[in-house]
């Protein structure tokens, strides 16, 4: 077979199988095959999906209030404490010697305190007769003789508050050092369990001053009220209220489905910037959902995913999501609803209108409609077309393709579903 032979044959090949393809595209006689079905009453749910992390509602890292080495810890990561059970032992040597000296100095004071007192006193009664006797024999007792004896009340009693204020701070500073004593002994602050355990026996525990992960010892979280927190979009946040109902799918539970309620909208978000562009933000609300039974075995941090139930309607006109389809308003006989001025998709172009395609005696003629609450499948049909009417469902290029006016016929379902069973 020669070189020119073959590359007619193949060319003959390739027109045989575009008019076949033709003809069973449009059965030979022009018409479009596509999914029909009548319009109908549905329950229709519209949801918001999300996804986020299991949290405790509450949560308490515990962290040393003074640098000391670890002597004990008397829990391990995933056991339960009640609220005031002793946790972490710290090494005290360095607390009890300050505690010590600190008494010490109190004594001290309180010695000196004691002698300023007597000093103080006796300046007062020499003060008291030098001033009788200047008093009543004036000759006897000079001027100075009495500056002096004033003088010496005044430095007295200077030195007997000097001293109070030195057992003051020695008291203060006793406080302190048996506070810090304290310290070296950790109880757990709230009845939970603990999550994570960060430092191990002979460790050096930090108050965490300026970091909370560096000084953190442990994290207790209270497992008894749990919640998931989950980011919406800015576009779905305004559909959510306080009480709506969210089934949420834990990863680790694929299984389980679980209830909750929203009880926490954020009133702000932060922006993030999208990877790669550095003006294109995307911004998300923080949203707080509460499992009504969650698991017993739950921990925080587990992926979830929410679904969050914003609306529900019962019997309701509906139109599967694929038929909805826009035109332009001349090409769908309603220049009526042709947007202003200033308000088109393109420059000089109006808006698109809203539409499905109605088959009337073989018929695609678009119609426009104004739809309601979008569910899982089918959007709420508010307007344009009746109950029971014959719409075009399918498929999707189908509808894209498909021009007002055009022939239409059903296609083989059963072929169709042959065709599904075949490729599962």
């Amino acid at each position: 077979m020669t070189r020119k032979t073959k590359i007619g044959l193949g060319i003959g090949l390739v027109v045989v199988a575009f008019i076949a393809f033709k003809m069973i595209a449009g059965g030979g006689s022009g018409e479009v095959e596509v999914r029909m079905e009548p319009v109908a009453r549905r329950d229709l749910v519209s949801a918001v999906t999300a996804s986020g992390n299991i949290e405790a509602k509450s949560q308490v890292d515990v962290q040393s209030e003074v640098t000391a080495r670890i002597l004990r810890i008397t829990v391990q990561e995933g056991d339960l404490v009640q609220k005031g059970q002793l946790l972490v032992e710290l090494d005290q040597v360095q607390f009890r010697g300050n505690v010590e000296s600190a008494e010490a100095q109190l004594t001290a004071q309180q010695a000196s305190l004691m002698q300023a007192r007597v000093n103080r006193d006796q300046a007062r009664r020499s003060l008291d007769r030098t001033a009788e006797l200047k008093r009543t024999t004036p000759t006897m007792v000079s001027d100075e003789i009495m500056e002096q004896a004033q003088q010496a009340f005044d430095v007295a009693e200077a030195n007997f508050r000097a001293t109070t204020a030195s057992v003051s701070q020695a008291e203060a500073s006793l406080r302190e050092a048996r506070e810090n004593l304290a310290r070296t002994r950790l109880f757990a602050p709230i009845s939970g369990r603990v999550v994570r355990l960060a430092v191990e026996e002979g460790e050096v525990a930090v108050p965490g001053t300026f970091s909370r992960d560096v000084g953190m010892l442990m994290r207790i979280a209270d497992m008894s009220a749990i919640q998931a927190l989950v980011k919406v979009d800015e576009t779905d946040v305004v559909r959510l209220e306080l009480g709506d109902s969210v089934s949420v799918s834990i990863d680790a539970f694929p299984d389980t489905t679980f209830v909750g309620r929203v009880t926490k909208i954020a009133n702000s978000a932060a922006a993030l910037s999208a990877a790669g562009q550095g003006t294109d933000r995307a911004v998300d609300f923080e949203v707080e959902v509460t499992l009504e039974d969650p698991p017993a075995d739950v921990r925080p941090d587990l992926s979830m995913t929410a679904r969050i139930i914003t609306d529900v309607r019962k019997g309701v006109m509906s139109i599967p999501i694929i038929a909805l389809t826009t035109r332009p308003p001349t090409a769908a006989g309603d220049t009526a609803t042709a947007a202003p001025l200033g308000d088109s998709t393109a420059a000089g172009r109006p808006k698109d209108v809203e539409g499905v395609f109605v088959v009337e005696d073989g018929i695609a003629r678009f119609r426009s409609v104004k739809v309601g609450i979008a569910g899982d499948e089918h959007f709420e049909l508010l307007s344009g077309v009746s109950e029971g009417e014959t719409i075009v469902a399918g498929t999707y290029q189908a509808i894209r393709d498909l021009k007002d006016g055009a022939k239409v016929r059903a296609a083989d379902t059963t072929k169709q579903q042959g065709t599904k069973q075949a490729a599962s």
